[in-house]
């Protein structure tokens, strides 16, 4: 599955799941823009791509800011020459109950979990459009699928992510552009180590293969739909969720 000469832009892509996705496409042979808000975590990836033997640009970006978006792809285009391979990962949490949620979190996390999916592909498309080829990929969850008490906001951009996932899908297929998406189920990241031990217990009750997910497996994931092998795959949600849930 190389990915030799294609160019992949990756969101949230200073540490978890979008690091993990940079460096396996990294060594899959891809040329790697990473963008994150972090400059100092992205600078870290970009030398681990490197000391792999990869190449790799940084790139700082709000994904929940247009114009940012709009820089950030203009940017890797005139450093890179193109985008192939899109990975929509960057997401926020900002749980609570619905009752108590402010509107100020539920916009946040519509915005730069979902609108910055939106914005981050509208800009990408007309450089596959131009070479006929392209790959998209947005990170759901399984909350996305199933719902979650506290996360409202969450949930919703998640699931809102399948639809777009979809609808990008119908859209963009006759140019041999695709678009899928993969919901990780219980995966160790940052953002999951604030857990109780009680919780992560419970949660590996749920999982037929008995264990927690890591970055890696979803990655893995990431580079199949990516590849030239998964050309005939679209519109699809790929899990990555031990079993958690089926069908």
């Amino acid at each position: 599955m190389s990915l030799s000469g294609r160019v992949a832009l990756v969101t949230g892509a200073s540490q978890g799941i979008g690091r993990a996705c940079a460096e396996e496409l990294g060594r899959a042979g891809a040329t790697v823009a990473l963008a994150a808000r972090n400059t100092e975590k992205l600078n870290q990836v970009a030398q681990a791509i490197i000391a792999a033997g990869g190449t790799a640009g940084t790139f700082s970006v709000d994904v929940a800011d247009e114009d940012q978006v709009k820089a950030t792809v203009k940017a890797a285009i005139q450093q890179f020459g193109k985008v192939d391979i899109l990975v929509n990962n960057a997401g926020i949490t900002h749980d609570q109950l619905v009752m108590r949620m402010k509107r100020a979190d539920w916009d946040a996390v519509i915005h730069t979990n979902l609108t910055s999916a939106y914005l981050m592909i509208q800009q990408v498309i007309p450089s596959m459009l131009k070479q006929r080829w392209g790959r998209i990929i947005n990170i759901t969850s399984i909350f996305g699928q199933i719902g979650q008490a506290g996360q409202a906001n969450y949930a919703s951009s998640k699931a809102g992510l399948i639809g777009l996932t979809m609808a990008i899908a119908r859209e963009v297929a006759s140019r041999n552009i695709t678009c899928n998406a993969i919901a990780p189920g219980f995966i160790e990241t940052a953002m999951t180590s604030g857990f109780s031990e009680e919780f992560k217990q419970n949660a590996i009750k749920m999982i037929p293969l008995g264990r927690v997910g890591t970055a890696d497996d979803v990655a893995h994931a990431a580079r199949f739909l990516a590849s030239e092998e998964a050309s005939y795959i679209t519109g699809h949600v790929l899990n990555v969720n031990g079993g958690m849930l089926m069908g």
